[in-house]
């Protein structure tokens, strides 16, 4: 009679229901820990009967209320998803409870049968419950409850039944999120209401900034991946972010672009056939094969580049030495008293009266006046990888800076072109427009004074300060030439020429930026300007070039107006009146030379120290950058030629 009873408190407690003899004990303030006790006056045999069927009976109290719970929307599509998965199951086991209580009323049902029949159960479901305690516990959703079903479902390879239910469960719980999955890579969206999905959008970060902040983080930053990642896409995770990214910029652009989709590519379950794996890799392909021809064909990318190149890198300079010759008077001033608009007036009437007219991208050049010199800004880049620098103090900064030294062009670039050419990107074309700005002005500088010399050449010189100073700037005109040959022809052309194969053959847009930003880095560094002492040695010769450059006028007009002495002993009529001089007027003439000879001198014992201090620097420096040795050979070679 009592097995009887008993039997009947069990199937009771099997769905969770206390009996006359079998009751339920909770835990305060532990709601997954539950624990069922049978009465003590009860049979002991029955008692250990009864206490191995316990386990089933708290797992499945244990599963039902979790069902219960995790139902709500609240806690995400995926424990949703899991919770009416287990919901089914449940049914299942009810289907068999019920079965084993229709034995039980043909009294067909003995305790140690009922025993047999839940035993297959007792292991799916204490794995269940093992699953439930720890989503309770650290309170998961989205990829955490899909890894810690998977991970269980590995650990149990040794019993089949619990696997493939664990598998089964993984599935059914997958289905929500690979929904998610298949708008991002198919759509480009993002319909993740419970912050589920492994890649969040930082909604802050607008389009904009890329031409506005040097250190706009819209590309790496919009969409990122999050540290929970579902493991079955741990592998192709970067893979995924990027297909819904350039998903978004082709949207940003106005094109409802949507990966093809049939039947095969619908993402609703993953397994051993990787299936899932094709599906994104054929979404990623698409994407990025769209994007690439939009930006290089529409937007047309490297016609953009090119004309950036003719007037930031001096592809094409007739337009500048229109601009330098009407804007001179403006660009001598103090930085700080530059008219902007006046000198973007003045750049437009270049533009338009040179060969850059019939450049369609000519109207989006623009100009502007930093605040400090290419050294001082170099300093504060501090992404750039300068070399042996630790303060920004190090770079020196002059102590009266003009336009000629501040004066920069600017670029408008549009949408999604500033993908590629950020705001960063521009700065660093910039840095190298204004280095070689300030070349061909000392450049300029130097011809005038060369003209100059040459304008006296009438004159029986030989042997006079002016000789020596028209060897001088020979000298200092060799060093600028080569200077600028070297910048332009060994660097700049050579690396336009490796970046233009590369974005010909590049797959996806993010390989443009990488080749793009690599160009640009190395043009730095070949340009010298992420070499502090080197650029600063340079920068010492340009000074001391535009120094001699200034003071020509002044060398040659005193030189001009000293006779020579050997002229004294000459029959002449010319000589008769230089005799009829008394000794202090031949004093103060002789003077005058003197003085204008250690002038010349001054400048020349400076500029070739300057220049053979270079050699050092240089011979150490080649072994690692090998680059300069083509450097070396340019710009010493105007040392030795004197």
């Amino acid at each position: 009679m009592l097995e009887l009873i008993l039997i009947d408190d069990l199937l009771f407690a099997l769905v969770g229901i206390e009996g006359r003899y079998i009751s339920i004990k909770r835990v305060h303030g532990k709601a997954d820990v539950v624990s069922f006790q049978v009465d003590a006056s009860m049979d002991l045999a029955l008692q250990e009967f009864a206490k191995r069927i316990f386990p089933l009976c708290e797992s499945y109290l244990l599963i039902d209320e979790f069902v219960e719970s995790r139902s709500q929307f609240k806690h995400g599509l995926v424990n949703h998803a899991f919770a009416a998965a287990l919901r089914a199951f449940l049914l299942d086991y009810q289907a068999m409870v019920a079965q084993l209580e229709h034995q039980f009323r043909l009294r067909r049902l003995s305790i140690q049968g009922l025993w047999f029949y839940c035993q297959p159960m007792t292991g799916s479901m204490q794995a269940l419950s093992t699953v439930i305690r720890k989503v309770s516990a650290n309170n998961y959703a989205g990829s955490a409850v899909l890894n810690l079903l998977q991970s269980q479902a590995k650990a149990m390879a040794g019993d089949s039944a619990v696997r493939s239910l664990l598998e089964k469960m993984t599935h059914s719980a997958s289905n929500a999120y690979l929904s998610i999955l298949e708008r991002w890579i198919y759509e480009g969206v993002i319909d993740d209401p419970y912050d589920e999905f492994f890649i969040a959008e930082n909604k802050s970060l607008q389009k904009e900034s890329l031409t506005q902040d040097y250190d706009a983080k819209y590309w790496r930053q919009r969409y990122s991946l999050k540290k929970d990642i579902p493991s079955f896409l741990a592998n192709i995770a970067g893979t995924i972010l990027t297909t819904g990214k350039y998903l978004n910029v082709m949207r940003e652009c106005g094109y409802n672009v949507q990966v093809p989709v049939s039947e095969n590519s619908k993402l609703m379950t993953f397994g051993s056939n990787h299936q899932y794996l094709e599906c994104v890799k054929a979404a990623y392909e698409f994407a990025s094969g769209e994007l690439l021809s939009l930006i290089k064909e529409k937007y047309d990318l490297i016609g953009k580049l090119r004309s950036i190149k003719h007037y930031l890198l001096l592809d094409q300079g007739d337009f500048l030495v229109h601009f330098m010759d009407i804007a001179r008077e403006e660009l001598l001033k103090k930085h700080d008293e530059i008219s902007v608009e006046k000198l973007q007036s003045l750049l437009d009437l270049a533009l338009r009266t040179t060969a850059a007219a019939a450049d369609p991208c000519h109207e989006d050049l623009t100009c502007c006046v930093e605040r400090s010199s290419v050294l001082k800004g170099l300093s504060r880049l501090k992404d750039l990888d300068i070399k042996n620098v630790s303060h920004g103090n190090d770079l020196e900064e002059p102590i009266s800076i003009t336009g000629l030294e501040t004066f920069s062009l600017s670029y408008k670039i549009q949408w999604p072109l500033s993908i590629v050419i950020s705001r960063k990107a521009l700065t660093k074309y910039q840095l190298i427009f204004r280095f070689l700005f300030h070349c061909k002005h000392v450049e300029r500088q130097l011809c005038g004074a060369w003209q100059m010399h040459q304008g006296v050449r009438a004159l029986n010189s030989h042997g006079t300060a002016i000789s020596r100073s028209s060897l001088l700037c020979r000298s200092m005109l060799r060093f600028i030439n080569s200077l600028l040959h070297y910048l332009t022809f060994e660097v700049l052309e050579p690396n336009w020429h490796v970046l233009h194969g590369r974005l010909q053959t590049a797959k996806s847009i993010d390989e443009v930026i990488q080749h793009h930003d690599f160009f640009l880095d190395k043009c730095l560094k070949e340009c010298l300007l992420l070499l502090p002492e080197l650029i600063k040695k340079v920068e010492k010769l340009k000074s001391l070039c535009l120094q001699y450059a200034a003071a020509t006028q002044w060398l040659i007009s005193l030189s001009i107006d000293i006779p020579k002495l050997d002229e004294q002993s000459d029959g002449s009529v010319g000589s008769g009146k230089l005799k009829s001089k008394n000794p202090s007027q031949v004093q103060k003439v002789m003077t005058r030379n003197s003085a204008v000879t250690d002038s010349i001198l001054k400048f020349e014992r400076e500029f070739n120290a300057e220049l053979q201090s270079l050699r050092p620097i240089l011979s150490s420096s080649s072994q690692a950058e090998p680059y300069l040795t083509h450097l070396a050979q340019w710009i010493l070679g105007a040392g030795n030629d004197q």
